[in-house]
């Protein structure tokens, strides 16, 4: 598996923070882009994170790689066009789309009403997922095993929130500061159970294998797509029919269990938006 360097979200907005402004400033009603338009040019412009892995870092040499990057390249081998990937942080994804700097967005980015009222989103393509993950050898089938075994947590986290809702009564839920505590926990043998996402999951595969932990019970999936310009139907539906070819032919699991560790879960549906 690529390795990623450490690049923390503070300071790649800090190198990023001049093009977010002008972004921003130079905001302007960007031509639709199409399917032929790109073919045409010969390159697909995305604009991918590099400050998540495994969804989104970077490799040895500094360049984009992850998930995200491994599903913009198979869409650019579908348009027969070359490959530029942008690097992107949370806060300047939507304007580089806007200001035209970028075709399309793969950015891990939660499909939500509110971003909707600015970009068009495709059909979800990779879930932010949160699991109880347990050794493969311990016995968890569904919300009433979760008795007889301590779970770790995130304090008032999201798996904190949905392990509470499901866990019979005296369940063993020890909180902690954070993830990253949590996840000492569950290595040290403080917790026998861990309530974290694919990313936490994709670390223990990598780095602990032989722990053998496993997804136990799927808590939560947030549904993230592909944006593109409000004018960009073209794409956004060109885009629809290549995620579910590569649903269907089984590439996407590839590229899941290449830097998740696992096969692909069913992907979450369409939110309402």
């Amino acid at each position: 598996m690529t390795t990623f360097n450490s690049i923390t979200r503070r300071g790649f907005a800090t190198l990023m923070a001049a093009g977010t402004a002008t972004a921003i400033l130079g905001m302007h009603v960007a031509n639709a882009a199409t399917p032929d338009e790109i073919k045409k040019n010969g390159t697909l412009r995305v604009g991918v994170l590099v400050d998540y892995p495994p969804f989104g870092g970077t490799d040895a040499n500094q360049q984009p790689a992850g998930y995200d990057a491994d599903v913009a390249a198979l869409m650019a081998k579908a348009l027969g066009v070359k490959l530029e990937l942008v690097p992107v942080t949370g806060p300047n994804r939507i304007p580089y789309l806007l200001t035209n700097k970028i075709d399309v967005l793969i950015a891990t980015f939660g499909i939500t009403a509110e971003r909707a009222k600015q970009v068009l989103f495709s059909d979800p393509y990779s879930a932010l997922t949160i699991y109880v993950l347990a050794p493969k050898s311990l016995t968890i089938k569904g919300a009433e095993d979760l008795k007889s075994v301590s779970i770790g947590v995130a304090r008032a986290s999201t798996q904190d929130t949905a392990i509470t809702a499901i866990a019979p009564e005296g369940t063993q839920i020890k909180r902690f500061d954070d993830d990253a505590t949590a996840l000492q926990a569950l290595i040290s043998g403080q917790v026998q159970a861990l309530g974290a996402s694919n990313t936490i999951l994709a670390q223990l595969s990598k780095d602990y294998a032989s722990m053998e932990i496993e997804p136990k019970i799927t808590l939560k999936a947030q549904a993230n797509g592909m944006a593109f310009r409000k004018s960009d139907t073209a794409l956004q539906e060109y885009a629809n029919t290549f995620i579910a070819e590569i649903v269907k032919n089984g590439e996407l699991s590839k590229i899941n269990e290449r830097w998740f560790g696992v096969p692909l879960d069913q992907l979450p549906p369409m939110p309402k938006i």
